[in-house]
C-alpha cells in the first residue's frame, strides 16, 4: 500500500486539496478502470482530455485526482493535486507506485524510424543466450524471460509500462531492452525511467500525422537522448546525417557505429545473399544468418550495446552469429516446387520498402521477376502514399496495391492516393486489388519459377483492422497458402 505523499515524490505540484496521506489502491488514465481507492491521471491526450472524465472516475470511487485544472465543483472527501504537466506526472507517480522498477534493472531503449524492433529483440535474444535473464519491450511482443506478454503499443503508457518493469524486476530480469516511440517520447510515457543506454537506428519520413514537421519528428527523438543521464551510454548511426544531432546536448556517454565512416563500432559488408551476411566488425571477420544492408546496421547497433554493457567482445559476435531476426522483418519461404522465394516484411515507409527491395536487388542472380504487394495504413500519415507507391514501381518488375489496415479509411481511396505517385511510363507494372488476399494470390499466380514476392507493410501483425475491427489476417501464412493452392 502507498500513500498519496509516497506517490507524489519527485512530481512538480502547484497546489494540492486535500489530504496527502490517502492510501491509494491503484493508479489508471483511463475512467472506466477505476475502482474505490484509486487515482485517476486526467491526461490531455491527442483524441481525448481526461479532464473530462474526473467526475466519472470520482463516481467510479477514485480517491485521487492529479489534474491541471481543477473543477468547478470539487467533490468532497477527494483529493486533489494540481500539476503542470499530468503525462509527465503520470510517469513519475507511476513509477514511484511500482517502486521505480527501472532502477532496478539495465533499462536501454532503441528510437528511430526503422529498425527499433530489430535491434530490440536481438538485445534480448543475445543477452538470453549469454544466460541472463532478460525483459523485451516491442511492438511484437512484450517478454519475460520465456513468458510472452502481448504488446498492443510499440511502448505502453506510463502506468502499464511502469506495471510491467516492475513485473519483469521481481522475475528476477537483469536488462530489458525497449523500443522507444516517438509518440511515446512527446506523450511523457517515458517520464521518470532510469535508462542505461539509448541507441539511434535512423530517421525517416513517417508519423508526419501526428508530429506535422519533419524537424518536429527529430526534435522529439533527440529528446529521448537529451534526457539520458551521464551513466548511461548514448549510441548514434553515423551514416544517417542525423546521427550526430542525437547526440549534440547528451549527457550520456557518446559512442557511434557505421559502414561507411570512422566510428567506434565499424563493419564492412563482404558478401551479402540469402544464406546471410558476411561482414567485419572491428577488423573481426563473421558470418551473421540476418540477410540485408540494414540489418548489418541492426547487428553493429546490437554488438555496440552489448560491449558499452560489459559483454565480451568475442562471445558477442559468436552468439550474434547464430541469431536470427525479428518476426516479419525480412521473413521469407520458399516454395517447395516453382522455388519461389516469398518475402514478408513490415516495411511501412518509403525508406524501409526502398531498403528491402535494394537487398532483394543484391539477391537476384539473374532474370528473377520481383513482384510486390504493398499498400498504406489508414487514419496515418497520407503524404507518404504517393512516395511509397512510386517507390514500390521503381524497384519492382510488377506491383500491387492493396488495402494495408484502412482503419476508418475507404481503402479504394487510399489505393488511389498510392496510384498518384507512379509515373506514366510505369503504369503498365501497377495493378490495384482492394482485398488484400487476393492481391497476393494475383501475385503468386502471376511469379514464374524463382520468382521473387514481396508482401510488404504488415510484417508480424496477424489482423487486418477495418472499420474498428480487426479481422484475423497474417500476410506469411496467406503467402504460404496461395503457393501450396496453386502448386508452386
Amino acid at each position: 500500500m502507498k500513500t498519496l505523499r509516497d506517490i507524489l515524490y519527485n512530481v512538480s505540484i502547484r497546489e494540492v486539496h486535500g489530504s496527502t496521506e490517502t492510501i491509494v489502491n491503484s493508479l489508471s488514465i483511463d475512467s472506466r478502470a477505476i475502482g474505490r481507492g484509486d487515482a485517476f491521471i486526467a491526461i490531455r491526450g491527442v483524441h481525448a482530455d481526461g479532464h473530462l472524465f474526473i467526475e466519472k472516475a470520482i463516481t467510479q470511487g477514485a480517491a485521487v485526482i492529479i489534474c491541471e485544472e481543477m473543477p468547478q465543483q470539487p467533490a468532497e472527501g477527494v483529493t486533489y493535486v494540481l500539476v503542470n504537466s499530468s503525462a509527465t506526472a503520470a510517469g513519475i507517480i507511476a513509477g514511484n507506485f511500482y517502486d521505480n522498477p527501472s532502477h532496478k534493472l539495465k533499462l536501454v531503449g532503441v528510437t528511430g524510424t526503422n529498425g527499433k524492433t530489430t535491434v530490440a529483440t536481438l538485445l534480448f535474444r543475445l543477452f538470453s543466450k549469454l544466460r541472463f535473464h532478460c525483459g523485451l519491450l516491442s511492438t511484437v511482443q512484450n517478454q519475460i524471460g520465456d513468458k510472452v506478454v502481448p504488446a498492443t503499443h510499440t511502448t505502453p503508457d506510463a502506468i502499464h509500462l511502469n506495471a510491467l518493469l516492475a513485473e519483469m524486476a521481481d522475475d528476477g530480469c537483469e536488462y530489458v531492452f525497449m523500443e522507444v516511440s516517438s509518440h511515446a517520447v512527446h506523450q511523457q510515457r517515458i517520464a521518470g525511467l532510469k535508462f542505461a543506454g539509448g541507441i539511434f537506428s535512423n530517421i525517416t519520413h513517417d508519423h508526419l500525422d501526428y508530429h506535422k514537421t519533419f524537424d518536429e519528428y527529430i526534435k522529439v527523438k533527440k529528446a529521448f537522448f537529451d534526457g539520458l543521464p551521464q551513466t548511461a551510454f548514448a549510441l548514434t548511426n553515423l551514416d544517417d546525417k542525423r546521427g550526430n544531432v542525437m547526440l549534440q546536448n547528451t549527457k550520456a556517454k557518446k559512442q557511434s557505429y557505421s559502414l561507411k565512416t570512422v566510428a567506434d563500432f565499424k563493419g564492412k559488408i563482404l558478401e551479402n545473399n540469402l544464406t546471410g551476411l558476411i561482414m567485419t566488425v572491428n577488423d573481426k571477420e563473421v558470418h551473421f544468418r540476418l540477410i540485408g544492408e540494414f540489418n548489418a546496421y541492426n547487428l553493429l547497433a546490437v554488438y555496440g550495446a552489448a560491449t558499452l554493457l560489459g559483454m565480451d567482445k568475442d562471445e558477442v559476435l559468436q552468439a550474434l552469429s547464430d541469431l536470427s531476426g525479428a518476426e516479419g522483418r525480412f521473413d521469407y519461404i520458399t516454395s517447395s516446387n516453382d522455388r519461389i522465394i516469398g518475402i514478408v516484411d513490415y516495411a511501412h515507409t518509403p525508406d524501409a520498402l526502398l531498403n528491402v527491395l535494394a537487398t532483394i536487388k543484391n539477391l537476384r542472380k539473374g532474370n528473377e521477376q520481383v513482384i510486390t504487394v504493398v499498400g498504406c495504413g489508414g487514419d496515418r500519415d497520407t503524404a507518404k502514399r504517393p512516395v511509397m507507391a512510386a517507390v514500390a514501381t521503381e524497384h519492382s518488375d510488377k506491383v500491387i496495391l492493396t488495402s494495408d489496415n484502412p482503419r476508418s479509411e475507404d481503402p479504394v481511396a487510399i489505393i488511389q492516393q498510392m496510384e498518384a505517385g507512379i509515373p506514366v511510363h510505369q503504369r503498365k507494372k501497377s495493378l490495384s486489388i482492394t482485398d488484400r488476399k487476393e492481391a497476393i494470390k494475383t501475385a503468386v499466380s502471376l511469379a514464374n519459377p524463382e520468382d521473387i514476392i514481396l508482401v510488404a507493410g504488415k510484417g508480424h501483425e496477424k489482423y487486418q483492422d477495418i472499420q474498428g475491427v480487426k479481422h484475423p489476417f497474417d500476410d506469411k501464412q496467406v503467402l504460404r497458402e496461395m503457393l501450396e493452392l496453386m502448386g508452386k
